[in-house]
């Protein structure tokens, strides 16, 4: 191992830590940002999709820059572009000008989780073994450490720019930390500057967009339904997604190593297996413990499908790997956006337990295709030209 892969492999840690961060950092700051604006729910929730269409836009683009230009750059300007902008939500004061704020945030923030996922993939080649699941499990990381540092200041009344002012040096200490370590990953040959996602790209894609919505659903509607089934009190409605968030982070930590050990087939089969069966619990669970553990197998059964996704993504060859992950994570994306919605239309037909037990059908696709993904995307390991691709053992 040369001295510049754990460097590297801080240098992409340092960037998932930042993303998660930022975006944890805005979320306290909504209720000021209504308030200072003098807006209705409605006027709200639009100026809450520009974040969404900002993203979107960005990592379409982003895809196609990484793939020319290398990941680099793109991390750098993103994650100073989240710590720029930041305090800037504590200070706009018109809905025009928070809506576009929020627009380049979210276009930050989609640029830099594209291109950290890209560079994420080529740090993992170089060290020829997984590294993705401790990647995401840092945006998890950074998304508690950001609401929870953002909470603490306004609860001691320090004020909305002074506390978005102090988050943003930290973040822009560790962007420029990560900077140097930084590998160049732009494409070492001419190649297309835009490819339309196909072959397994699609089924990828397909793959992390019902990840996604499965996670955006649990974030969106889960206090809802143990609520509504009388198991817990109003007041506890949100304690099994913290289960959740808690047990999918606590997954991914561990995720390298097991995917080390059993391979990526295996992991995403039963990963799957084991959500679903966190469904099927959740969903059947005549009181609240129960019901709790449904949570938690969620979280650890779906904790590493994702990221063995992001790096299937990056060894298949019917497409560029840069415009390969930026097409799952663009899915993912809109998975997560769009999803919930998805789920209370279905639900207003069939009821909101119904809509979950949906969500499980549509989970089952995930162990279903293990083989096929691992398989289809697999092939590039035979290529003696990528010679670092991660090996890992697939037992069945």
């Amino acid at each position: 191992m040369t001295s510049k892969q754990p460097a590297a492999r801080l240098a992409t840690r340092l960037a998932f830590l930042v993303a998660g961060f930022g975006v944890a950092g805005w979320a306290p700051l909504v209720p000021f940002a209504k308030h200072r604006l003098g807006v209705d729910d409605g006027v709200l929730g639009m100026l809450l999709l520009c974040i969404g269409l900002g993203s979107v836009v960005a990592m379409v683009i982003t895809g196609a820059l990484s793939a020319r230009y290398g990941s680099k750059p793109i991390i750098v300007a993103g994650g100073c572009g989240l710590a720029v902008i930041l305090p800037l939500l504590a200070v706009v004061s018109t809905p025009l000008t928070l809506g576009i704020t929020l627009l380049a945030f979210g276009a930050s923030l989609g640029s830099l989780d594209v291109a950290m996922n890209i560079h994420a993939v080529e740090v993992e080649r170089l060290e020829a073994k997984p590294l993705m699941s401790g990647f995401h499990a840092l945006f998890s990381v950074g998304g508690f450490a950001g609401s929870s540092l953002m909470t603490l200041l306004l609860s001691l009344h320090i004020g909305t720019l002074a506390s978005t002012l102090l988050c943003a040096v930290l973040m822009l200490i560790a962007i420029l930390s990560a900077r140097p370590r930084l590998i160049e990953t732009a494409s070492p040959h001419d190649g297309p500057f835009f490819a339309i996602p196909r072959g397994i790209v699609l089924l990828l894609a397909s793959l992390t967009a019902i990840t996604f919505l499965v996670e955006g659903a649990l974030l969106d509607w889960s206090a809802l339904l143990i609520t509504g089934k009388g198991l817990v009190v109003a007041a506890q409605g949100g304690v099994g997604y913290m289960l959740f968030s808690i047990a999918m982070t606590c997954g991914r930590l561990g995720g390298d190593s097991l995917s080390a050990r059993i391979g990526d087939r295996a992991m995403m089969f039963w990963g799957g297996v084991l959500a679903i069966i966190g469904f099927v619990v959740l969903l059947t669970a005549p009181v609240a413990a129960l019901a709790m553990l449904g949570f938690v197998l969620i979280g650890l059964g779906a904790s590493n499908v994702v990221p063995v996704l992001f790096r299937r993504a990056g060894s298949q060859r019917a497409m560029p790997s840069a415009l390969a992950v930026a097409a799952i994570t663009t899915t993912g994306y809109a998975g997560n956006l769009v999803g919930p919605a998805g789920v209370g239309f279905v639900a207003k037909g069939i009821g909101l337990p119904g809509a979950f037990w949906v969500l499980a059908a549509l989970l089952c696709l995930v162990p279903v295709c293990a083989r096929l993904v691992t398989v289809s995307a697999g092939k590039v390991e035979e290529n003696p030209r990528r010679e670092n691709q991660p090996a890992t053992r697939e037992p069945f």
